[in-house]
């Protein structure tokens, strides 16, 4: 190495004088390759600048986004909406809006992660039953999005709806199938997406969370089990402090929904409305009840899960809807379940008595549903939320958003 040259680990004159101009904001970084980068200058800072004198082009978020951006088709010359070369194209739409520090773009990262790519493929079709509920999402979310000019001034959309009910009712499935017919931005959120042991981060997490979903418009944040984010404040006397601050953050994004233009929904779910703050409940405008299932969608849902067999015994469909007031769609499900597993226990201590592995290509056919096979399923399964149907009615009634035919 000839004396004249730095040290590796030492910068020269003019790499030191570089640095302190691009700090100070008096030249902007020029590249090896003669062009200016944009990304020299960020809050004061010299992004591509590192302690051993090197220049690297971009930083590690900005690399982690990069890569998002190639993982999804985009082209991986644009950084930011922008094109780094002078070509006359049409500038793409970030992934994250700008944010003043680090610290809140690495947190929308962590945000970013909940969104759902693609449909959930969830049609309103595959929903039996639920004729009100799914009649007021239309109204309150899939209308506003497919004709905007008439949802202006005194008519804007909602923009806070709360879905309660007994559990297994369908709540997830109607956000889903909202996500499906909208095609909008679909934020599943959850307690474990914005609490964070960091002592103010959880707030921070709520600020970004609604930023993301304004630069994503039209967008849907849905909050599944509310009730354990946002509960009744000052009940306890030992509510942490860190719990109110981010009650209070939520509250505080819900109100600015309303005074913005973009169409971003707050779509929420929730098994126990009657703990929800006040607050809260005034901000979700529309709330609808999602009842167990009618008798005309109970026979419905037999009818997909047990199919008619032909040149058999009929399933007694009539006897499944008279055993099973009160049961909701998932335990109807549990109910479908133990009488398909009856023939298959039947062939099951037929295999056992053989001395012999049988195999796989010789094993024999599951044998029909039989009439007996209902009769011991609906003895063996119970029906888990028709103890607590009246609460949700009296609910509805003071709170809930009803058709007026």
């Amino acid at each position: 190495m000839a004396d004249d040259e730095p040290m590796p680990t030492r910068w020269s004159f003019q790499e030191f004088k570089t640095y302190y101009d691009v700090r100070l904001g008096r030249k902007r970084l020029v590249e090896k390759n003669g062009e200016t980068a944009d990304n020299a200058v960020s809050n004061g800072n010299s992004s591509g600048i590192v302690s051993n004198g090197n220049f690297h082009g971009k930083r590690t978020s900005d690399k982690a986004i990069y890569e998002q951006f190639q993982s999804q088709g985009q082209n991986p010359t644009h950084t930011n909406g922008f094109a780094q070369n002078n070509v006359d194209e049409t500038p793409q739409k970030s992934l994250l809006p700008p944010f003043e520090s680090a610290e809140m773009r690495t947190l929308a990262e962590s945000l970013s992660r909940d969104i759902i790519r693609g449909s959930p493929n969830v049609k309103w079709e595959s929903i039996k039953g639920l004729e009100n509920a799914k009649r007021l999402l239309k109204e309150a979310v899939v209308m506003p999005i497919k004709y905007p000019k008439y949802f202006t001034g005194l008519l804007s959309p909602w923009k806070g709806i709360l879905l309660f009910g007994p559990p297994g009712t369908g709540k997830t499935m109607l956000a889903k199938a909202v996500a499906t017919e909208c095609n909008t931005t679909f934020f599943n959120i959850s307690a474990s997406s914005v609490v964070s042991k960091w002592r103010g981060d959880s707030e921070k997490l709520i600020k970004v969370l609604f930023e993301l979903a304004r630069h994503h418009a039209p967008a849907t944040i849905f909050l599944d089990e509310i009730d354990a984010i946002i509960s009744q404040r000052g009940e306890a006397r030992s509510e942490h402090e860190a719990s109110r601050r981010l009650k209070t953050e939520l509250l505080i994004q819900m109100d600015g929904l309303t005074r913005t233009e973009e169409l971003v929904f707050v779509l929420a779910a929730t098994n126990l409305p009657w703990e929800l703050d006040a607050a809260m409940l005034r901000r979700l405008e529309k709330r609808i009840l999602v009842p167990l299932p009618e008798p005309e969608a109970r026979r419905a849902m037999f009818e997909e899960l047990l199919p008619p067999q032909t040149d058999e015994e009929p399933i007694p469909y009539d006897l499944l809807v008279d055993r099973t007031e009160g049961y909701s769609g998932s335990d109807l499900r549990l109910l479908c379940k133990e009488t398909a597993m009856q023939p298959l226990r039947r062939l099951m201590l037929q295999l056992e008595q053989e001395q012999d592995v049988v195999p796989e290509e010789e094993l024999p056919k599951v044998g029909p549903v039989r009439p007996e096979d209902v009769e011991t399923a609906l003895r063996n399964t119970r029906p888990s939320a028709h103890l607590h149907a009246h609460k949700y009615d009296k609910f509805n009634a003071d709170y809930g958003s009803q058709i007026l035919q």
